[in-house]
């Protein structure tokens, strides 16, 4: 068995050609470049019992030699794609159990008599070996199609195959690669962009979720993958938000990288190098640009929505709509230009490559008392400004929320250390506190947004909308009274 270890990057055929020409890459390389025909034919069974449990199995055609491999286990972070591989030659285009079983590769139990084709990939691949910085990287620039059925998408894409040295070498060597063009971090494999054509399943956005930790794992460890899951539940929404798919992808873009802001907020405890300091910061300034279109969402969707279906007939709502969609629409603009740009791929590279170069400082204390200290400063925190409020301060309101959040996004990501039904019961509780606050900041905002449309023309119908939003504010302001007791009276599950 052998690990795989590659960084895939989607790249414009156009600037495939730019990039083969270029005399800084032909200076790297330690052989010439050859191109291959490679076609493959993947095997699953009908119900997709193999892509179910992680694993993929192909028979590849390289010229007149063809190749049986079985792909299983790994992850994928930051872009980096690791997974076990069981690769054999074998006779002819016929799969070959005999030579899997003797190289290590294991089907699960009842699958080899249900396997059929399922998808085809058909493409023509340009090799060369590079050495980069003391490491030794083939670098693979593939072209061709994914076929599945009268189904079909395009490939051109980068892999960047990490043969010797360290993976950091990989982030490295790509964010060289775009000074010369641009590239896109790809999250998703070949063949799981196969399995979704012969699936022909609609595409749904990824709400991701904090990977389950062991006590045993060390807090280093722990940072790691919980950055790789936030990193990866981000990655994973952009195109569908990019392609406006679904309102769904850039809520869970916003949501990932919050999750992410609070995961590098406890990792800087531990790491105090300059470079998290300045992905933290992007990170922040992106969660800081992607609020702003949030906010119209909210303002539109939540305020001016409903008043407008009670009140159809008034122009003024009509126009203040209107404005309010076009403001909505310039927020959107910017957004997507900041999730399309090369800064964040950059961002992601730089992320990838600061994961795998890392360092801490010795002597660590165990994962679960680590937690401990983190859960206990954030509830001592958000039980000193609850029962500190005063009023309807809006300024306190906002830091509680804030609390919260970070509570909670704390909560869920150590929550799989503790009593997974102690967890679970105060993270509803606490979520529910959390959302009655978000809504009272929601009204907040949207005092401000229309402060920012506030003329004459406009001034009984702002006054109208600003009435309906202090009865609904003077309605959650009661709930949140209920909620905080709630809240309040329950045992912390960290005991």
């Amino acid at each position: 068995m052998a690990v795989e270890t590659e960084l895939k990057l989607h790249i414009a055929p156009e600037h495939q050609e730019k990039l083969k020409r270029h005399p800084w890459l032909r200076s790297l390389s330690a052989t010439r470049a050859r191109t291959l025909k490679l076609y493959s034919i993947y095997y699953d069974t009908a119900d997709l019992e193999l892509h179910r449990q992680g694993m993929a199995l192909r028979l590849r055609k390289v010229g007149r030699q063809f190749l049986q491999t079985l792909k299983g286990g790994g992850q994928v972070s930051a872009g980096l794609h690791r997974r076990n591989e069981w690769e054999t030659p074998v006779v002819s285009e016929q799969l070959d159990f005999a030579s899997l079983k003797a190289c290590g590769g294991e089907l699960p139990h009842g699958v080899r008599n249900r396997l059929q084709p399922v998808f085809v990939t058909d493409f023509s691949r340009n090799v060369r070996l590079l050495q980069f910085e003391g490491a030794e990287i083939e670098l693979c620039m593939d072209s061709g199609e994914i076929r599945a059925g009268q189904s079909s998408c395009p490939i051109s894409e980068l892999e960047l195959e990490l043969k010797s040295g360290s993976p950091q070498q990989l982030f490295k060597l790509a964010q060289a690669l775009l000074d010369i063009v641009p590239l896109q971090v790809e999250h998703t494999s070949k063949a799981e962009y196969g399995y979704l054509l012969f699936s022909a399943a609609k595409p749904a956005a990824n709400k991701g979720k904090f990977p389950i930790l062991k006590r045993s794992q060390s807090i280093t460890s722990a940072l790691q993958v919980l950055i790789g899951a936030c990193l990866a539940h981000v990655q994973s929404n952009v195109p569908g938000a990019l392609l406006k798919l679904d309102e769904e992808y850039l809520h869970q873009v916003r949501v990932g990288l919050r999750r992410l802001r609070v995961v590098l907020s406890v990792a800087q405890r531990v790491y105090s190098d300059a470079e998290l300091a300045a992905l933290k910061e992007q990170v922040a300034k992106l969660c800081v640009e992607l609020g702003r279109s949030r906010d119209w969402d909210v303002f539109i969707t939540q305020t001016l929505a409903p008043i407008c279906t009670r009140l159809p007939e008034h122009a003024g709502l009509r126009e203040v709509l209107n404005v309010s969609e076009r403001a909505r629409k310039q927020q959107h603009a910017g957004m997507e230009n900041s999730l399309a740009s090369q800064d964040f791929q950059r961002m992601l590279l730089r992320f990838g490559a600061w994961m795998q170069g890392a360092q801490t400082a010795g002597g660590e204390m165990a994962l679960e008392q680590f937690a401990l200290r983190t859960l206990k400063k954030r509830g001592k925190l958000v039980a000193r400004l609850g029962n500190t409020l005063s009023g309807e301060d809006a300024a306190q309101l906002h830091a509680l929320r804030i609390a919260c959040k970070k509570l909670r996004y704390s909560a869920e990501m150590f929550g799989s250390l503790f009593s997974e039904s102690k967890t679970k019961e105060y993270v509803a509780v606490l979520a529910q506190l959390q959302d009655i606050l978000g809504t009272l900041n929601d009204i907040a905002v949207a005092h401000r947004l229309l402060n920012e449309l506030d003329n004459s023309a406009r001034h009984d119908t702002l006054t109208l909308i600003r009435g309906w939003m202090e009865h609904d504010y003077a309605e959650r302001v009661a709930e949140f009274g209920k909620a905080w007791k709630r809240f309040a009276g329950q045992k912390e599950f960290w005991g």
